[in-house]
């Protein structure tokens, strides 16, 4: 086994992960796993920037973060970051308080890459499941992008396209400096067509339609479930690998999208950092759901960050 750290740096979280790995056998044993909502993309797709306070607050994180992964002595660091620092103007900024902080170079990867570690980070441990059939669309629905993942063992094809839960809520909701609470019928509209373009770029290039199974990955997803199972508080062990109807996260998407601020901050599973951006998030999922006939969801606690993991055990130290 060996011990790694990884760091998944997102357009609207910041997530750690310390675990023993072992490489040739795919276990994965978490010692350490949290996330931070820093919002480092706020305002990425109006600006080209990435705005100081965002930036304070990703150091931020990353300064406790660099005491924990110290404290558990993780053997290999890797940071990996996404989309906001992919597309701003001022990413080099970014790259040195993150090497001052904690010692190493942040890989901005591309979406090809990002979709690669989320396949083998949602798909390793379910090698063997003869309920769940292949191949697999693994989905990511990111706060800047969502990436599409198709394969059985290993990816056969992957796109990343810019439709996330952050940019299209500050791209069709924030007016003013003030989100729509809650969105009009033709903001809702504005928002579903940018996804169905989006799908339409993805489908060029992924067979979306030839996936028996949806794995469902990150934050908007993993919400949906623990609505869905009106958890009293957020519990990983069983959003993990739970399953969500289409009837149900139709309904839950409508709910959603239909309540204000306040009456999705009472929800007990939700995280504070998601109640503005989760209507879209949610309404994302759908519309892939309806795009390609899939009546469930498989939702997974394990995503780019466990691929993360996966890679950092395996490469040269």
């Amino acid at each position: 086994m060996t011990r790694v750290a990884a760091v998944d740096c997102g357009t609207n979280s910041i997530r750690l992960l310390v675990a023993d790995v072992d490489p040739a056998t795919g276990e994965l044993v978490d010692l350490d796993r949290r996330m931070t909502i820093v919002r480092l993309g706020q305002g990425v797709d109006r600006t080209g920037r990435l705005a100081p306070e965002a930036l304070e607050r990703t150091f931020a994180a990353c300064r406790d973060y660099a005491e924990i992964i110290k404290k558990h002595g993780a053997e290999r660091l890797r940071f990996v970051a996404t989309s906001a620092s992919r597309d701003a103007e001022n990413r080099d900024e970014f790259v040195r308080g993150v090497l001052d902080i904690l010692g190493v170079e942040p890989e901005v990867i591309t979406g090809d890459q990002e979709a690669e570690f989320s396949f083998i980070g949602a798909t390793k441990e379910l090698a063997g499941r003869e309920d769940l059939a292949r191949p697999y669309l693994v989905v990511d629905i990111g706060g800047g992008s969502t990436e599409f993942v198709v394969g059985d063992d290993h990816v056969r094809a992957a796109r990343s396209v810019d439709v996330g839960c952050v940019r299209m809520t500050e791209r069709h909701l924030v007016h003013g400096g003030e989100i729509s609470d809650p969105p009009t019928e033709e903001q809702i509209a504005a928002i579903r067509a940018d996804i169905e373009a989006a799908l339409d770029l993805a489908e060029r290039t992924v067979p979306l339609r030839e996936a028996r199974t949806l794995v469902g990955l990150a934050g908007s997803v993993t919400t949906v479930s623990a609505i869905a199972q009106d958890l009293p508080e957020y519990d990983s062990a069983r959003i993990h690998h739970s399953r969500v109807s289409l009837a149900r996260v139709r309904e839950i998407t409508d709910r959603l999208l239909h309540s204000t601020h306040a009456e999705r901050a009472t929800i007990p599973s939700m995280h504070p950092g998601r109640v503005d951006v989760i209507g879209a998030g949610s309404l994302v999922l759908l519309a892939i759901m309806e795009r390609i006939g899939a009546q469930e969801v498989v939702v997974s606690e394990h995503d780019i960050l466990d691929g993360i993991a996966y890679y950092a055990a395996e490469s040269p130290s």
